[in-house]
């Protein structure tokens, strides 16, 4: 997940009915493996695109070094990279997938768009292809989101969560030697930074992801799935939005700006301008290049606060998928083999710190010396999951809304009935 979810998920589904070069309607069966296992992969050819959507300054060099690794091993292929920002791939993907024309061979899906692209008829199936390799390796969760309609559309790349990120400097000034464990001491904590430091002791994303470990921390959903019922406007996530609003109210966070809050609240850790933020793995890299994380000891990573009912971090993390109407279906395959192989899992969550996908990378001597990703894997073990429909990243622009609403000073319940309406014209089977 990243900080431009609710930017991306503001593409309702853009022509369901329309279908797409390479399969549409959402049943793309007659789109089988093209051909069988070549006697020598090496020797497949073509020239593939991927879109990735990384931070091109701090994690692109990591993927465009694995590119080189496997023009290497894969002479005959050429890879052409092309960063998209992630606020913007999941549009500029449908639109061109949709029109037939300018779709990259190979795109870096968020998990929550994989099932809604599959559903579009946009990607290739993947099962009996060799773009899967050793799927019992994977972890349940991430594998879980390239599952649709019995059918797999697309390989794992990294996974995962939230977590608290602070300044363990400014909290030992506020007298506080751990992280706060509840969102009650949270409040309490980001109060004692601002009286005893002159810092803001908490900054907030204002996103639909950012909101999730407050409604599960109380024990909220957004739906419940076996049922098929909207249960965004319940009791639960009524005290979730109270609780968020009274950290703002009471100065335990500054009021947030409704635009570029994620960057804001990044800059404000990385300066030592608030002492604790919400956020993901991913993160990390551009965390450390701040000042005040030279020496990244200083840097604390501690599971998200728990409501009422538990601490409630949600899953996310990106697939690799391969365009249904690729014209370089085997060199893609081959592409997706390789950056989603063990070894390629464990250079990315070596040198980013992000959450690899396989359980035999957790065990790869470089991914444990990295403290961040033994911190973070039993947070990510802990999380709660997400359903993979294809109307999940959909939800996400009625939650944003939800949230700036509250910063606005809007009641609860009034933001959360708006937000039970936004949903059911999505969920329009669901009661």
């Amino acid at each position: 997940m990243r900080q431009a979810l609710s930017a991306v998920t503001m593409v309702a589904a853009l022509a369901l009915a329309v279908s797409a070069c390479g399969g549409g309607g959402g049943d793309t069966s007659s789109a089988a493996p093209t051909g069988s296992a070549p006697a020598d992969p090496t020797q497949v050819s073509g020239e593939i695109t991927w879109w990735d959507t990384v931070r091109p300054d701090s994690e692109g060099p990591t993927f465009q070094k694995l590119i080189k690794e496997f023009e290497a091993k894969y002479p005959k292929i050429k890879v052409k990279y092309v960063n998209v920002p992630s606020d913007q791939a999941q549009n500029q993907f449908q639109t061109a997938a949709q029109a037939g024309t300018g779709a990259p061979d190979v795109i870096r899906s968020e998990v929550a768009w994989t099932s809604q692209f599959a559903e579009l008829g946009y990607l290739q199936p993947l099962d009996g292809t060799r773009a899967i390799d050793n799927e019992a390796d994977y972890l349940p969760g991430p594998l879980s989101s390239t599952k649709y309609n019995g059918k797999t559309w697309a390989v794992p790349q990294v996974t995962d969560t939230l977590a608290l990120l602070y300044n363990k400097r400014l909290l030992k000034e506020a007298g506080h030697d751990e992280a706060p464990k509840t969102v009650a001491d949270l409040k309490q904590t980001a109060l004692d930074v601002k009286a005893k430091t002159g810092t803001n002791g908490l900054a907030l994303n204002v996103d639909g992801y950012f909101l999730l470990p407050f409604i599960y921390g109380e024990g909220g959903d957004l739906l419940d799935v076996q049922n098929k019922k909207v249960v965004v406007n319940s009791p639960q996530n009524v005290k979730a939005m109270t609780t968020l609003q009274d950290l703002i109210t009471s100065g335990a966070a500054p009021k947030p700006a409704l635009q570029d809050s994620y960057a804001n609240a990044m800059t404000a850790l990385k300066d030592g301008k608030t002492a604790m933020i919400y956020n993901g793995p991913w993160s990390l890299s551009e965390v450390y290049q701040g000042k005040e994380f030279k020496d990244k000891e200083n840097l604390g990573i501690a599971p998200v606060p728990a409501g009422s009912a538990r601490a409630g971090a949600p899953t996310g993390g990106w697939n690799l998928a391969v365009y249904a109407g690729s014209k370089n279906i085997e060199a893609s395959y081959e592409f997706l083999r390789f950056m989603s192989s063990s070894a390629s899992l464990a250079t990315v969550s070596s040198e980013l710190g992000l959450l690899p996908t396989r359980s035999s990378s957790f065990d790869d001597p470089k991914v444990k010396a990295n403290r961040d990703v033994a911190v973070f894997k039993p947070i990510l073990d802990t999380a709660v999951p997400r359903p993979w429909i294809p109307e999940g990243g959909q939800l996400f622009q009625p939650l944003l809304e939800a949230f700036q609403g509250l910063v606005g000073g809007a009641k609860p319940e009034e933001t959360l009935s708006k937000t039970e309406q936004q949903f059911q014209k999505i969920m329009k089977a669901w009661s």
